[in-house]
């Protein structure tokens, strides 16, 4: 497993349609993509989720990813919550 901590930029203002942009992402890698704060756990791959948990500016979160892309899967979610992409 590899896992990254975050501090989200504000993705409102960078991406037109943040929440979908996220989901994208997430579903260009094999790998089972995590989202986790404190309280919540979110399949990174799941629209649904990822607008239940409500990546916004200034949360901070774990971004997980398991298996054989791993390390890449972690390094672009982290990139697109940083604003980097």
């Amino acid at each position: 497993m590899s896992r990254q901590e975050v501090v989200i930029k504000d993705i409102v203002k960078t991406y037109d349609n943040p929440v979908a942009e996220l989901v994208r992402v997430a579903c260009q890698f094999s790998s089972t993509i995590i989202l986790a704060d404190d309280s919540h756990r979110v399949n990174a791959k799941s629209i649904m989720g990822i607008m239940a948990f409500s990546p916004s500016g200034g949360k901070s979160i774990a971004v997980e990813a398991t298996g054989d892309d791993e390390q890449a899967a972690v390094n672009a979610m982290t990139e697109f919550l940083l604003c980097e992409a």
